[in-house]
């Protein structure tokens, strides 16, 4: 870190424009949950009004984490392509899977040519807040909540065209520029659209959002580009302490289960607590889902799977592919989140399938997430950076 500070004083001096950085830590962790990425650029910090632009990601215990930072002069296209290639040098593995942003077309330009093979997801926070600011008044009192139930109630894409499409047709608002812009980029935002790219079960960034809150404990917009590289390290040593105390607990305690079945026993031991919870509550929530034949033939078996809730019945649809031997779910929480979901959950129960399938449990979810080796473009191992003695008692440990 030291010659960093000293590039960093050097480069203030001569004028700075852009900086990126990303430790050890950062880039092995990037090997291990790569996956998705949440980048967020609404956080200045220091004195000279660069945009403080981090890069998050979830670790297996579902807490944020930081990958990579950037100051950034301006939040143009080419500012934010050198940051994303940038990104690309320093992190193991290629390209993630998905980054979930804010809607910024500069941003969103730079990643269709910095990240070819990468899912952007618009955070749909952002886009459903600006309903109350976007629509007529009286329109928004009266359709917001029919929008709400097309957006988020809807499991696939041709249900969600004509929900939409009815109450914009009810709500005068055909011609209306806005919602036609949305409805245009739906496929960037809506949950029927985007739920089948793994996200880790976000569909936002206000993680990223959450983390600007944390970091205001230790820097502020009175910092210099020295005391803010201090600070930020101070924190980040901070998250990481959580991260550690996490690993400590799951490597020494199985969460205790609410249901005494095989299934549930075996996702304890095998899932970090914080996932097992999520993973839990699903299983208690399959035991209230009643199963129906729809069709069958040679190659397939679909059930229609209801769940009494909030006084309305809600169906899923559950695909069994008799030659692969998997099941997939209308509702795509496993393909979204990583977890099974209470549908595919309730089939299980009605075959009697007492533990898990291994094409079922997500490797990133685990307590062993972390083992292994990771490399970096040249073959040689990327080693944390964090203090030794504590990783070093944690491996002993484990």
């Amino acid at each position: 870190m030291r010659l960093f500070i000293s590039r960093l004083r050097e480069m203030a001096i001569t004028g700075l424009v852009d900086v990126f950085w990303a430790d050890a830590t950062s880039r092995r962790a990037y090997g291990f949950y790569g996956d998705v990425v949440v980048f967020d650029t609404t956080f200045n910090t220091n004195r000279y009004d660069l945009t403080f632009a981090p890069m998050l990601r979830v670790n297996n215990h579902g807490q944020t984490i930081v990958l990579a930072c950037a100051f950034l002069s301006k939040e143009t296209t080419e500012s934010f392509i050198w940051m994303f290639e940038e990104f690309k040098k320093a992190m193991p593995g290629g390209e993630p899977k998905t980054i979930i942003t804010n809607q910024d077309a500069a941003m969103s330009r730079a990643i269709s040519i910095a990240f070819t093979t990468t899912f952007h997801r618009l955070c749909i926070w952002h886009i459903t807040s600006k309903f109350s600011v976007k629509l007529p008044h009286s329109a928004y009192k009266e359709y917001w909540g029919e929008f709400q139930k097309a957006i988020w109630d809807t499991d696939n894409k041709d249900e969600f065209d004509a929900k939409w499409n009815i109450v914009v047709t009810k709500a005068g608002l055909t011609d209306y520029p806005w919602l036609s812009s949305m409805f245009d980029l739906r496929e960037s935002w809506v949950p029927a659209y985007a739920r089948h790219f793994f996200a880790a079960g976000m569909s936002s960034s206000q993680r990223a959002e959450c983390s600007h809150g944390f970091f205001k404990q230790y820097i502020s917009r009175r910092n210099s580009l020295m005391d803010f590289i201090i600070r930020f390290e101070r924190a980040l040593s901070h998250q990481r302490q959580k991260e550690l105390v996490a690993d400590h607990v799951d490597a020494f305690e199985v969460a205790q289960c609410i249901l005494p079945m095989p299934m549930n026993k075996q996702m304890a031991t095998l899932y970090t607590r914080t996932m097992f919870q999520k993973f839990e509550q699903e299983l208690i929530q399959s035991t209230a889902c009643f199963l129906e034949l729809k069709t069958e033939d040679a190659s397939k078996v679909v059930f229609n799977v209801s769940e009494r809730k909030n006084w309305e019945t809600k169906v899923a649809e559950v695909v069994y592919v008799k030659d692969s031997d998997h099941a997939s779910c209308s509702c795509k929480r496993f393909e979204f989140v990583g977890i099974i979901c209470k549908h595919i959950l309730a089939l299980f129960r009605r075959d009697q399938i007492e533990y898990m399938p291994d094409k079922y449990i997500l490797k990133r979810w685990k307590k062993t997430a972390k083992f292994g080796l990771v490399s970096n473009a040249n073959g040689n191992e990327i080693k944390d950076s964090a203090d030794p003695g504590l990783l070093i008692k944690r491996s002993i440990m484990s």
